[in-house]
């Protein structure tokens, strides 16, 4: 079909942000049904006060850091227009730095709006599986959980859709001269790439700060309580118990929350570069020369090309409001199932959307295969997931083993977790790797792959409602053991956390599968923006090549043992305090005296601030560094290297500590000795082990690869006015 008229553009914009609005404003009838339950139990509502108020403190504390650090970053953008020879180039610039403001006020936002509304849906949970039993709960949970995965769409695509429109009409949209009106999209593209960038920075500050805050917390908690001491899991008389509980909030919902826009956006941001490219071979440098004549009919494609990811953005929006709003349409006493059935509708209601949207927008081969691409993502995603699940959950022989090793001690358990994470980056690459040829073949160019990732991240929506929903649960679990609430009501929050321990792979698995994706279309926008895939693409054996590859495979491991480093610390300082209090106040162990939670909450927080910003600068600087020393093509080579080495750390690390959690929780259920016992206190130490993997350094890795590739797809204009200095060293 073609589009040849600027208010066609404009009308297929609209829906997309329209539909963003749609799910902001169901988002917002959804907080207020949850914070409006009453809860009316003094224990449950000071245990739940505790843990808002120390969320709440950490984030305020958290983002006074990145704001400094984000005026900093859009400064520099702006200054790049100072500089002669990058004056008016494109994707930098203080229209790149004003989109990069966005983005990070977006992305935070999203994540504050759903850590806050996690915080109070927690008690309401407790509550209601006190007076309302099963399908109350998890009716509450659910939709506290969908209050962030509908806010994360909706703010993210609503931001992205309405800047793309402004700086697509200020360079020129509305020019009736196809050749105009094609650099004006190449300009605005290009300048949207920094919202990317802002929602990029946010998520490396929210994952890696969250995650040595909850894993500090939970090490403490786990080592001096469960094993030192003896007492249960979220036992009031642990002094780390608050803090373990917050910090499941600003790592699981509030760094979660902000991984997934990233993720989503970037998604975005690669199709609509390659949808530049998919129907022509010039590169805009070409088309502003005047080299190459742009037709009616190529810039119709074109355009359709642009806008076409952005209408799936929409269109799946509106599809995770709708799945949210059948599950909480019915009572529902199997959470496991309810959840599931959330998936399905959603995935269904978007292969259909897909198929009828890519009628409208192309023509006959073209529109089958966008199709293709955007259902093979969707497809990778749901088996993504599973084998997540496969490998970690207890209802599968791979955890069981786990569990049965650690009749054998500490060393067997650790060992027979490695094994199991490293080898479920198997299955997990072969899907990856299927899902990225299929994808090609359907549009026999790169822009497959790209619709891929967004076809994977349109239900993005309900796959963040069903994770945070996770944390709620498992708080609502905390908080009902320290409020010595009746068995029953025990036994309905427990059903609730296990189950969240599996969405919670689940989304893991999902992270790390959008994330390949979403960097392989990243990956390619940058070739074709350098122009590198004019020539010979990125010859492997130039030694700038060879340097950046090695580089870039180096660079997750550095990361992530400063990641894992830092969480050791951490926990050190957590342990330490934890034994400090029961020496100093037996009255503690005794139930008369209560511990000095706040003191454990500040530790974590100090150890978080502190030691998030190197593994930041990393993400930030090591391209940008690549990019002066080794050129373009080096900084292709860093970009593959690490990509290929990050996604095999972050399955390993994520389906490692997620099989270690379970199989400990397989054992606490009375299988192998039960709680207590010695296969228990091995399988404990294999958690310990796992925590800063699952929660912390694996998740992180999902983030650094697409910050490096969206500060890569920034930085080109420069590249392209400098020579590498390791060019002079060969010459």
């Amino acid at each position: 079909m073609l589009f040849n008229q600027f208010s066609t553009t404009t009308i297929f914009v609209g829906i997309a942000a329209v539909s963003a609005l749609i799910a902001l404003l169901y988002a917002f009838i959804l907080y207020r049904k949850v914070v409006k339950m009453e809860v009316n139990h003094e224990c449950i509502e000071a245990i739940s006060s505790y843990i808002h108020e120390g969320a709440m403190a950490f984030m305020k504390r958290q983002y006074r850091i990145i704001v400094y650090f984000a005026l900093g970053v859009a400064a520099l953008l702006s200054l790049t227009e100072l500089i002669p020879a990058l004056k008016g180039a494109e994707g930098v610039g203080w229209r790149s730095a004003i989109a990069f403001l966005v983005g990070a006020l977006f992305s935070g936002l999203a994540g504050w709006i759903g850590m806050h509304t996690a915080t109070k849906a927690n008690a309401r949970t407790a509550s209601a599986a006190n007076t309302k039993g099963m399908s109350g709960a998890l009716r509450v949970a659910f939709s506290g959980g969908s209050v962030l995965g509908i806010t994360v769409v909706g703010l993210g695509l609503f931001g992205l859709s309405v800047l793309f429109f402004i700086f697509y009409w200020v360079y020129g949209g509305n020019s009736t001269d196809p050749k105009e009106q094609y650099i004006a999209l190449t300009h605005a593209v290009n300048t949207v790439t920094g919202y990317g960038l802002g929602a990029s920075l946010i998520a490396l500050f929210g994952r890696v700060g969250g995650g040595i805050f909850t894993k500090a917390a939970d090490v403490g908690a786990d080592l001096v309580g469960k094993v030192e001491t003896g007492i249960p899991e979220d036992d009031p008389r642990n002094p780390a118990v608050i803090a373990d509980n917050v910090g499941d909030n600003v790592g699981d919902v509030a760094g979660m929350g902000s991984d997934l826009t990233e993720s989503y956006i970037g998604s975005i941001i690669s199709a609509l570069t390659l949808g530049l490219y998919a129907f022509v071979s010039f590169t805009p440098h070409h088309v502003i020369e005047g080299t190459t004549i742009v037709t009616n009919e190529i810039l119709s494609n074109i355009i359709g090309s642009v806008i076409f990811p952005l209408l799936i953005a929409g269109l799946g929006a509106l599809a995770a409001v709708a799945a949210v709003w059948f599950v909480r349409a019915r009572n529902w006493n199997n959470p496991q199932f309810a959840l599931s059935v959330s998936t399905y509708v959603a995935a269904g209601i978007m292969l259909v959307a897909s198929l009828i949207f890519s009628q409208i927008i192309f023509d006959g081969v073209r529109a089958w295969g966008t199709f293709g691409a955007v259902a093979t993502g969707l497809v990778v995603g749901v088996g993504i997931g599973f084998i997540a699940e496969y490998y970690t959950s207890s209802d599968y022989k791979h955890v069981k083993e786990i569990a049965s090793q650690s009749q054998t001690g500490h060393a067997t358990n650790v060992i027979s977790g490695f094994a199991v994470g490293m080898m479920s980056t198997f299955l997990t690459v072969m899907i990856l790797v299927a899902g990225i040829v299929i994808s090609y073949l359907f549009t026999n160019d790169m822009y497959g792959i790209a619709l891929a990732a967004v076809g994977m991240l349109s239900t993005a929506g309900i796959t963040i409602s069903v994770d945070a929903y996770g944390p709620i649960a498992d708080n609502a679990g905390g908080i009902a053991q320290m409020c010595k609430l009746d068995e029953g009501v025990r036994k309905i929050t427990d059903k609730l956390d296990s189950v969240g321990n599996t969405t919670a792979a689940i989304g893991k698995g999902f992270c790390i599968g959008s994330a390949a994706l979403t960097s392989v279309g990243l990956f390619f926008a940058f070739e074709k923006s350098a122009g590198l895939s004019e020539g010979a693409g990125i010859d492997i054996l130039q030694p700038g090549v060879m340097v950046g590859l090695f580089i870039g495979a180096m660079l997750p491991y550095l990361f992530t043992a400063i990641v894992i480093k830092s969480v050791g610390k951490a926990a050190n300082k957590m342990i330490e305090e934890v034994r400090s209090q029961f020496y100093e106040d037996p009255g503690i162990m005794l139930g008369t005296s209560l511990p000095n939670y706040a003191k454990c909450v500040d530790i974590s927080t100090k150890a978080a601030l502190k030691e998030m910003i190197l593994p930041a600068m990393i993400a930030v600087f090591s391209p940008i560094v690549a990019g002066i020393f080794l050129g373009a093509e080096g900084l292709g080579g860093l970009l593959v290297g690490g990509l290929v080495s990050a996604i095999m750390l972050a399955v390993f690390m994520a389906n490692s500590g997620g099989a270690w959690d379970n199989a400990k929780k397989h054992i606490e259920e009375g299988n192998l000795g039960g709680k207590g016992s010695e296969s228990h206190k091995a399988a404990v130490t294999g958690d310990t082990v796992g925590d800063p993997f699952k929660d912390t350094a694996g998740p992180s890795m999902d983030i650094l690869i697409k910050l490096m590739s969206i500060v890569s797809l920034i930085i080109v204009p420069i590249l392209a006015e400098i020579d590498p200095i390791l060019k002079f060293l060969f010459k």
